[in-house]
Order: structure tokens, then sequence, then C-alpha cells
């Protein structure tokens, strides 16, 4: 047994070296364990890189400093004799200390005097690389500024070839109609729905009666989806970045890489994208927020982010030409190609607590507060040449809210004022800018209530306000007249609202009672101020215009509520035409259109001549609004195309047989033997006959 046992165990370890399969806890059939050999073959080759196995771990590992790493160079110096050097030295230690130790520091001299750089070497490379980032740019007097750079940098850069070889191109690949949605016969615009709790994506195309499917896709997104500003493109969220979709087939256009996005915002000119990441952001290099080249995908350049709770972080001129970031008592703008500074300096502004562009020129407004004893003002500044253009001082501000009005024509300032007596707000007014008129005048509404919404009318100069405190809550709507006064239209009393939704062609708006109010809606015209219909969708939690202003979306997010999620779609005029019950519907967007090519004098015409045009789609909109016509329509034309295919099918199979029975009947055609002796037979049938009596005088 003993000299067996031992066999059975040398064949095991043979076994072992040559197949390496058995597990370390493999066991005798007497219960002994066995030690695993894990001794490779003499002739194994190991053909894995440390770099495969273990690459995030070795790029962690400290690297080999270069001598030169740890030195700057530190050009536009004063030129200064051996008098005042000693001075000099200690004017530039006491500047770069503070980044690191200083080894040791070198002043080339000719004739006497320093030749205008100097080099410094730190302790640690990483000293170095902070200087060089910070003392870039720095402003000695008015005459020196310092050009700092890594010495490695500058021998890198003289190494590079003299010949130089552009890079190749890369092939272009044709994605189709950007734009062709424009394009569908019957004009219907598009939106996306997400359901299933995010796990299904679709586009549908909003018919009148059903909404047609465009695309579905299971896990399109991993959090939600947006549309670009014009709709040219579909942005989705993944972890590791964001994709752009577009074309007939939404095809995938760019992917963006982010690790950990959360938020995205576009420029106007749909040729910018800025991502915003909390996870990764380097000291040296900039990652929590970047902006990207959409046409190209590259980066543009990387932003610091310290708060994004007031997303977006940087607001773009209508034209996309510029962009401007807030930060403590300064206000940066941007210029776009090259992404850097406006005139290379921001605008210092004491304490300022927010601005907003104008939707159609390059003109900022911003606000800052009263500071001990300087008032509250409100300042309009033109863009590039920062000329102020009009201010508005304002006395016991407890805040301000800017709300431009979509075409640029007016800017509101909505300005909560403490009374005299105590410091509680109490005082409510509209600070309302005429931007078109000469000299910017400013008219003034006083409000005595709590302003809780306030929205302009898009194409107009109308405005809506919601004031008051529940149950008794009231919406005013004000027309700002050419050279003369605001006017009262209407104040609608007792209205179940907390939120103003106009329509994007203007003349009518929403008021909605979100959330809290339950799902209350009340469609008004603001011609006449007629209250269409009021409604309600329990529970609702978004509402959503359609481009043209034709239809209204309401819905129940299962983000926010659980139960009853659903959108519904309305007419402007308040009347329900589809219930749409989507398992877990998270989020419905219109897509956006972009500009309309047609000249306003073009689109006058249209409305001039809108009875003709009516008239060519009366036949086709009565169909499709009955849903028993198009089903009836439907069926009829699939019986059609499968007769029309049975019969093609058996037409080709009698041409098919048509030798088989030539041979058949001793080669004789048979299908054409009497075409030449057919001859027209008429035959007429005896139906009835009729006998009329014509009385004669009734024709004298």
């Amino acid at each position: 047994m003993a000299e067996g046992s031992a066999e059975r165990e040398r064949q095991g370890g043979r076994k072992m070296d040559k197949s390496h399969e058995n597990a370390p806890n493999e066991t005798e059939q007497n219960g002994e364990e066995l030690e695993p050999n894990f001794d490779d073959p003499e002739d194994f080759v190991d053909t894995v890189k440390d770099d495969e196995l273990l690459g995030d771990i070795l790029k962690q590992r400290p690297q080999r400093a270069i001598g030169s790493d740890s030195v700057i160079v530190v050009d536009n110096i004063p030129n200064v004799g051996q008098d005042r050097l000693p001075k000099l030295k200690n004017v530039i230690r006491r500047i770069f200390s503070k980044f690191g130790e200083i080894i040791t520091e070198h002043y080339p001299d000719e004739n006497g005097l320093t030749k205008g750089f100097i080099f410094l070497e730190f302790s640690s490379p990483v000293n170095a690389m902070e200087a060089a980032k910070q003392m870039n740019g720095y402003r000695l007097d008015k005459t020196h500024m310092f050009s700092v750079n890594l010495f490695s940098d500058i021998d890198k850069y003289a190494q590079i070839e003299d010949k130089w070889e552009p890079p190749k191109p890369e092939p272009y690949k044709d994605f189709g109609n950007m734009r062709f949605w424009l394009q569908e016969q019957d004009c219907n615009d598009q939106y996306s729905v997400i359901f299933d709790g995010g796990e299904k994506t679709s586009i549908f195309a909003n018919s009148s009666t059903d909404a047609t499917l465009v695309e579905e896709r299971k896990h399109w997104t991993e959090t939600y989806v947006r549309w670009s500003p014009q709709g040219t493109y579909l942005s989705t969220f993944h972890q590791r970045g964001i994709a752009l979709w577009g074309g007939p087939k939404f095809e995938q256009i760019k992917k963006f890489l982010h690790p950990g996005v959360q938020l995205i915002d576009f420029s106007p000119c749909e040729r910018y994208l800025v991502t915003f990441s909390p996870l990764i952001d380097m000291r040296d290099e900039p990652q929590a927020i970047i902006i990207w080249d959409v046409l190209t995908g590259k980066k543009k350049r990387g932003f610091h982010c310290e708060n994004a709770a007031h997303w977006p972080i940087f607001k773009w001129s209508h034209d996309g030409k510029y962009f401007a970031k807030q930060s403590t008592d300064m206000l940066s703008i941007y210029e776009t190609p090259s992404f850097g500074l406006l005139e290379k300096k921001s605008m210092k502004i004491t304490d300022i607590r927010d601005f907003a562009w104008s939707p159609a020129d390059n003109i900022l407004a911003y606000w800052v507060p009263e500071v001990s004893e300087s008032p509250a003002r409100v300042t309009l500044v033109e863009i590039p040449s920062r000329k102020e253009l009009r201010a508005k001082t304002l006395f016991n501000v407890a805040d301000c809210k800017i709300h431009w009005q979509k075409q640029g024509d007016y800017l509101c300032v909505k300005v909560d004022r403490y009374s005299n007596k105590n410091k509680k707000v109490s005082l409510w007014n509209f600070e309302l800018f005429r931007m078109r008129e000469k000299q910017i005048p400013v008219d003034q509404v006083e409000v005595k209530e709590t302003i809780t919404a306030f929205a302009w009318e898009p194409t107009g100069s109308r405005f809506c306000c919601l004031h008051g405190e529940s149950p008794r809550i009231s919406a005013s709507f004000y027309k700002i007249h050419e050279k003369g006064k605001v006017e009262l239209v209407k104040c609608l009393e007792r209205k179940q609202a907390n939120t103003i939704f106009w329509a994007p062609t203007g003349q009518f708006v929403v008021l909605a009672g979100l959330r809290s109010m339950n799902g209350t809606f009340e469609f008004i015209d603001a011609a006449d101020m007629t209250v269409m219909n009021m409604t309600e969708h329990f529970m609702a939690t978004d509402v959503e215009w359609d481009p043209t202003g034709r239809y209204v979306v309401t819905g129940v997010s299962w983000w926010s509520h659980k139960v009853d999620n659903a959108y519904w779609v309305w007419s402007f005029q308040g009347r329900l035409l589809q219930k749409c019950n989507r398992d877990r519907f998270c989020q419905l967007l219109w897509r956006p259109c972009p500009p309309s090519l047609l000249k306003d004098k073009q689109i006058k015409d249209i409305k001039k001549n809108m009875k003709t045009y009516n008239k060519q789609f009366e036949l086709k909109d009565r169909m499709s609004h009955s849903k028993a016509s198009k089903e009836l329509i439907e069926k009829r034309q699939q019986m059609l195309d499968e007769f029309s295919q049975f019969r093609q099918a058996q037409k080709e199979r009698y041409e098919q047989n048509r030798q088989i029975r030539v041979e058949l009947r001793d080669g004789v055609d048979t299908d054409n033997i009497y075409a030449s002796e057919e001859e027209e037979e008429v035959v007429e049938f005896f139906v009835s006959e009729e006998i009329l009596e014509v009385n004669e005088f009734e024709y004298e």
C-alpha cells in the first residue's frame, strides 16, 4: 500500500508539472493534503509583460528625476550691474522661495551687466513646476514681466527636428442629413422619452393621432439625455464620458472621454460642448470642467471647479463668440476660438452676485449689492469694448434676479427690498430696461405681494408674474408700450399655480401648479385674456412645450414619484390628445428646431394666405384624426399588398412553366393559338319599355 501511494503521488506530481491545473486544496483519496507545485517547466516562456499586469501600480512608482527637471529659466529680469545685483537677488529669492527651497541660482552676465535671464534650481521638480506655472506672466514692475519655463521643456523643444510633416487627415465619414427630421412630410416634431427606470430610450415623431416610433434602444444612456440647442445632436451620459448621436439612423458622431461626467452644456452655435465631472481634477492640469470642440472632438481647455451648484458655470453669448465665468470679485470673459481671457485680463467687480448675457446682443447685465455706504447697482456692459451702456442705482436691496426677454428687446430685474423700519423683505418691484430705445430708459413696476414666478413672452412685449401666497395667488399680465407706460392688462385672482410656461411662439401661456399643488393647469390666450381650459394631471412634475407652440406635454416622472408615471399630450388650447402610459417613465424632451430660414416678410405672407393653405390639408387632417378610418385604410392597403404579391408570384410561376406546357402539347403553344381568331361580339339585352303620353296642346 505504501509503495502504491508513493507511486500515485509521483504520478500526480508529474501531471501537475505538465498541466498546472491542480488546485492548491486538492487532496488524496486517503484525505491527506498534497502540497501543490507552482514551478514552471523548463521550456516555459513568460510572454506577459509587467505593464499588462501591474499597469496602474507602475504608473504611480517614483520616476527617476532628471537634473534639469528641478531647474526653471526666468526671462525678462532687469539688467543690473554688480552694485545692484545683491538687491536683485534678494527680490528674486523673496518671490520664488515661497514655492520651495532654492538650492542654486545662476545669473549670467556680460560686460558687467546681467543678461536678462537667470536659472533657479529647486529641491524638488514639483516645486519647480509650480513656480513655472504660477509665476509665468508675473509683473515685477511697469517694464518687466517674467516669462518662466522649465529648463527641461526648453531642452525638449530645442531637440525638435526642423523638418515638419503635416498630420494625415482622417477619412471623412458621411452621417447623412443631420437635420433630416425637418424634411418630414407631415412636419411632425420629434421628442425623446426615457422609461423603464432609465433602461430604455425612444425617439418618437409626434403625429396627430398616435406617436410614431423613430428609434428605440436599450441602455442608450446611463442617466439622462439632452438635445443640443438646435436639435442636431442627442447627447447620452456614460461612466466614461459623453456620446453624441445624429443623422437619420442616430449613429454615434463623437465621443468625449470625461470619467464620471454629470453635467453638460452646449454653446448656442453647437460648436462647443462643456462637461463637468467631480471625480478627477488635477492641480497642474484642470480636469473638472472641460470645453470640447464638437466637430473635431478635441479638448480646447480645462478649468477647475470650486462649486457646481449653480450650473452652468460658464454662460455663453448668443453667437458663441464669448463665454464668461463669475468668481469672487471677478468676472472673467473668454473669447473663442483662442479660449483666452478677453484682453488678457478679467473685469474686477467687487462683490458681484450674478450676471446674464443678452439673448440677441453681446451685452452683459450684472448686479452688485449694497456695500457699506455704496448702494446696489445694476449695470449693462457692451462686449468686447467693455463700455458701460447703462447703470441703475438701487437702495435697500435684499436680492435681485435678472430676466432677459428672448429677443433681447427688454430686460427685467426683479428686486426684493427691505422696508425702512425693519430688515424684512416687504417690498417688491420690477426694473424694466427698454434696450432698443435711446439711452435705454428704465420703467418701474411695484408689486405689493411676494413674487413667486416671472416669465417674459418670448416674441412680444408682455410678461406674466405670480404673486401672493396660497390660496390667494394671483397672475398679473403686463404689456410694455413703445415709448409709453407699462400697462397692467389683467390680474387673474385665486389661481392654483407656481410656474409659468409661455408657448415658444408667444400668445398662449400655461399656468401650472406642479408637485406640491398636485398638477393643476390653466390654458390662457393672452391676446384677449381668455381662459381656454382648466384641467389637471395629478402629481405632474414636468411641462414641456413643443418648438412650434402647438402642443404641450405634462408628465409624472419616476425620478420624482414612483406611481402614475405617464406623459399626456395636449393641444395649445388645453384639449387632451394622447395619454401615454410608460412603465417607470422618467424624462421627455422635445427636439429643438434651428432658427427659420424664412424672412419676416415671408412669414407674414404665409399667415396672410393661411386659408389657402388650409384647404390643401383639410382632407388629410380629417383622415388622420379619424382613427377608425386610418385603421381601415391600413387594413385595405395591407390586403391589396398581399394580393399583389400573390398575383405576381403566380404570374412568374406561370411563365416559368410555359416550356413544360408546350412539350406536353406536342410543341403547340396553346396560350396564343386563338389570339388571331378573336372577334368582338356585342350583346344587347332588353331591359324594359316605358311609354310616355305627350299632350299636344301643351306646346300650342
